[in-house]
């Protein structure tokens, strides 16, 4: 039977143009299963086929576990202490072996053992196939449709499959068998049977990569694109910069008469592109993204990452864009919170925020009207300004001297630290229940007891837009907090 063993492990060797080893290998592991099943538990066990004779050796076998992790798979593992019992140098991590009667190989019969190791060889040949197409460094993978797998569709490139879900499929595209599709290549998942390729056409990552293809100033170093925002098959942008001089990026981008973009455009289902010059300022980048409409105004709030966009009326629908997909476009581009409004939404805006500032200034440093307002109007909005900006600046204000900006200093100074005590004073009442809150981030704490919300009720009590003026999260993080917290109401109900 070793001989006959032999002689099936010579023949499939060459059969499927296969490595001698990769084969023994199958064989060692169809004798390992047969025996398996010969044990009531999970026993680990191990076959080693002398390579030239065919004599076989089989030996059950246990993995060393550290003393304080315990034993997670009784029937496979063995503690450290125990392991030493036996072999004084063993270490964590090695095995204990022991030998045990070997199945002949008729009892598993010869078309049994043949089926296990031919598929044991289909997997390997199929893993060398992968690992020689990732090897080439291909990003796209350039294939035809070869069939329908519960709405994902198979694409075959020579030997390799790979897996176009429909979620990452351009949604006006009807692909059909024999079809010649170009897709980017995401991740490889060697745990899905048949296409471990996993692949994408509404990757803003695929878009990049054809202009690469299109465009050779790109890879030359010439051009980068910065980034890339995509509404698949309706329309995209990308930024792009140039690091010469002498070469126009969108010029480059958009070729002789549209060629390259085109190419892109009509790899992509029609898919319409806006080229953008990138730039380091965030509201130029900006008003370069919201193009084709021309901006008026641009203000820019960085503690909120957010800009307050002014357009004029005959330009308030170019910025948006049908459905918000302009201007949802521009802030995924620039990675900036976008606010469009016109002159009379950012008037009342400013004036809402400037009463705020007036009140602030009155109450705080205790002054009247008048000086709140020359405050303002030299661009102070906040205490911490007040108090810290540099004082050279501040006595360029023309309608103060010396010792009224100094006064204005100490005092806002005064109220931030009796602010910051009073800040402080309220986080102490947070209850312990609700700082030990999952997924309660300790910087929202005294946000929560600013608003008067000390207690885990007290946050489940909250509506979603309420806590997001809090904490100025999301509505669907606020809406999972509150979820989180409202769990010990419903504890213990079926």
């Amino acid at each position: 039977m070793n001989r006959e063993m032999l002689m099936l492990v010579d023949a499939i060797s060459r059969e499927k143009n296969v490595e001698r080893d990769v084969v023994f290998g199958a064989v060692e592991s169809a004798l390992a299963q047969a025996t398996k099943k010969l044990y009531a538990g999970d026993v680990d066990i191990r076959v080693a086929v002398d390579r030239d004779s065919g004599d076989y050796e089989t030996f059950r076998r246990w993995h060393v576990v550290p003393d304080e992790a315990g034993l997670q798979l009784p029937d496979q593992e063995i503690l450290l202490f125990e392991a030493k019992e036996e072999m004084p140098d063993i270490e964590v991590d090695e095995y204990i072996e022991e030998s045990v009667d070997s199945v002949p190989i008729g009892r598993i019969g010869a078309m049994a053992a043949k089926q296990v190791i031919l598929q044991k060889i289909r997997d390997a040949e199929r893993e060398m196939l992968l690992n020689d197409f990732m090897s080439r460094g291909d990003k796209i993978f350039v294939g035809t449709v070869k069939r329908l797998d519960k709405g994902d569709i198979i694409v075959e490139a020579g030997r390799v499959e790979g897996r176009l879900r429909r979620s990452e499929m351009i949604a006006k595209e009807n692909l059909r068998n024999g079809d010649r599709v170009r897709a980017m290549i995401m991740e490889v998942d060697l745990t899905l049977r048949g296409a471990p390729i996993i692949l994408s056409r509404s990757a803003p990552e695929f878009m990049i990569e054809l202009f690469r293809q299109e465009v050779p100033e790109i890879e030359q170093g010439l051009l980068e694109i910065k980034s890339c925002a995509r509404d698949p098959g309706s329309r995209a942008k990308i930024a792009v910069l140039s690091h010469d001089k002498r070469v126009d990026p969108i010029g480059t981008c958009v070729g002789v008469r549209g060629t390259r973009v085109n190419a892109v455009t009509n790899e992509l289902a029609g898919e319409r592109v806006d080229i953008v010059l990138w730039s380091e300022d965030p509201a130029q980048f900006v008003i370069g993204a919201l193009a084709p409409a021309n901006v008026s105004s641009i203000v820019v709030d960085e503690e909120k990452h957010a800009m307050d966009v002014v357009v004029d009326e005959e330009n308030l629908a170019i910025a948006i864009g049908r459905g918000g997909q302009n201007v949802r476009l521009a802030s995924d581009l620039t990675g900036w919170k976008i606010n469009i409004m016109d002159a009379n939404e950012s008037a009342q805006k400013q004036a809402v925020e400037t009463d705020a500032s007036r009140k602030l200034f009155m109450e705080k440093l205790d002054v009247d009207e008048e000086i709140a307002d020359i405050l303002i109007s030299e661009g102070f909005n906040s205490l911490e300004e007040v108090a810290y900006v540099p004082i050279s600046e501040m006595l360029e204000i023309e309608a103060f001297d010396e010792d009224t900006i100094n006064e204005l200093r100490t005092r806002a100074k005064d109220a931030l630290l009796t602010m910051e005590i009073a800040k402080e004073e309220g986080v102490e009442t947070v209850s312990q229940n609700l700082r030990d809150l999952e997924g309660l981030d300790p910087e929202l704490i005294p946000k929560l007891a600013e608003a008067g919300v000390h207690t885990r009720d007290d946050l489940a009590d909250l509506a979603v837009d309420e806590l997001t003026e809090i904490t100025g999260h999301s509505a669907d993080d606020a809406k999972a907090l509150i979820l989180k917290a409202r769990e010990h109401w419903f504890a213990g109900q079926e």
